[in-house]
């Protein structure tokens, strides 16, 4: 029976056999990696992928997508919304029945993959960033003008709190333009795939409040940021030198982490 993609779920399922595999060959997964795919769908990325990697971990919320996904013997399902999900390694990606005994090799980072449902990209991205520490790289397809911001230089019209949330913690490249023709049914935006690679060696710094940090000065971007993160560097005690006679997007990443490493715990 086919399967009627649901609006709900934010459903555009890829069909260009050329674009799955250009996807796939910037993946390069490799025999007994741990990947886990998040919104496999129809399997369309999921097959090509399972048949490389040997073993696939699949989350779907789908409850009749995941019901077809678990006659695949070669896929670990889990039925969920991904932002409930635990991606500590063991728990998202165990050892196969046979392998079991091979557990104790579980330090291997995650792989990640996915092609995000665009409603709820953003969330998902931030829901990662808490286990960053256990996760070798990401692939992602994403509506294009998201990809643009999370790689957005400093001073540019897409660079925003999403560029410096992210681009503190990964390396990331744009890999793949997607057309909408390449789904059915086709979205009326562009898309493109994402590589996430996190920073072997990040700033240590407090996510929470430079989470805060950024949100404050990007919430009136239009405005100099003497008017938002002015006021606030001045409720934490803030007595360094820091140019506010400027908007939030002229800011580098760099700067952002510097000024929030020099605030008082």
């Amino acid at each position: 029976m086919k399967h009627l993609a649901r609006k709900r779920f934010g459903q555009h399922f890829l069909s260009d056999s050329g674009i799955i595999d250009a996807i796939v060959q910037a993946i390069n997964p490799q025999p007994g990696d741990p990947m886990v795919e998040i919104g496999p769908g129809l399997a369309a990325l999921t097959q090509p992928l399972v048949e490389r990697l040997g073993r696939l971990t699949v989350i779907e919320l789908d409850r009749d997508l995941a019901k077809r996904l678990r006659s695949h013997p070669q896929l670990h399902v889990i039925e969920s919304d991904v932002l409930n999900v635990d991606f500590s390694r063991s728990n998202i990606a165990p050892a196969a029945p046979e392998n079991i005994a091979d557990s104790a090799s579980l330090p291997r980072k995650l792989r990640v993959v996915g092609n995000l449902p665009y409603n709820i990209s953003t969330p998902i991205l931030f829901h990662l960033l808490d286990y960053v520490d256990s996760i070798e790289d990401q692939h992602f397809m994403l509506q294009k003008e998201v990809i643009d911001r999370m790689v957005a230089p400093p001073d540019s019209s897409d660079f925003s709190r999403l560029s410096v949330m992210l681009q503190w913690r990964y390396a990331m490249e744009d890999v793949l333009f997607v057309p909408p023709e390449c789904f059915d049914p086709p979205p009326r935006v562009n898309s493109a795939v994402v590589r996430m690679v996190p920073l072997a060696q990040p700033p240590v710094l407090d996510v929470g409040l430079f989470s805060e940090m950024v949100q404050v000065a990007f919430s009136q971007r239009r405005k100099l940021l003497r008017h938002t993160l002015g006021a606030w560097l001045e409720q934490k005690g803030f007595v360094g030198q820091f140019d506010v006679q400027r908007r939030a997007q002229e800011v580098p990443v760099q700067e952002y982490v510097a000024l929030v490493r020099s605030l008082k715990a």
